[in-house]
């Protein structure tokens, strides 16, 4: 039996623009470039190393991980895993208490 996250439906970006077109009333090109612009928006903003907070939702925040070493699973030779920038989302306490209400 498939585990709730395996049966778990994906939103795509086509699935934002027909509920913003569907709820708001744009048509289909202006909620287009609507879901567009945002996300540029919040990208160039990732990129430039700022935090991104959106207010009932959550912080995205660009953290780096420094260089460290690793083992290659199949040769077990150690290896160097190399410094890099990775994203990080931590829910807010409003979207957190929507996605446990009733649980538990």
């Amino acid at each position: 039996m498939p585990s709730n996250q395996d049966s778990a439906r994906t939103m795509t970006k086509s699935d934002l623009v027909e509920r913003i077109h569907e709820e708001v009333g744009f048509s289909k090109k202006e909620a287009s470039e609507l879901v567009e612009c945002v996300l540029e928006i919040v990208k160039s903003a990732l990129e430039n190393g700022e935090k991104v907070k959106i207010s009932g939702f959550g912080n995205f925040v660009v953290r780096q991980k420094e260089a460290r070493k690793g083992r290659n699973p199949q040769t077990e030779s150690p290896i160097t895993i190399p410094a890099r920038r990775v994203l990080t989302f931590k829910p807010s306490q409003v979207l957190r208490a929507a996605l446990n209400d009733g649980q538990g």
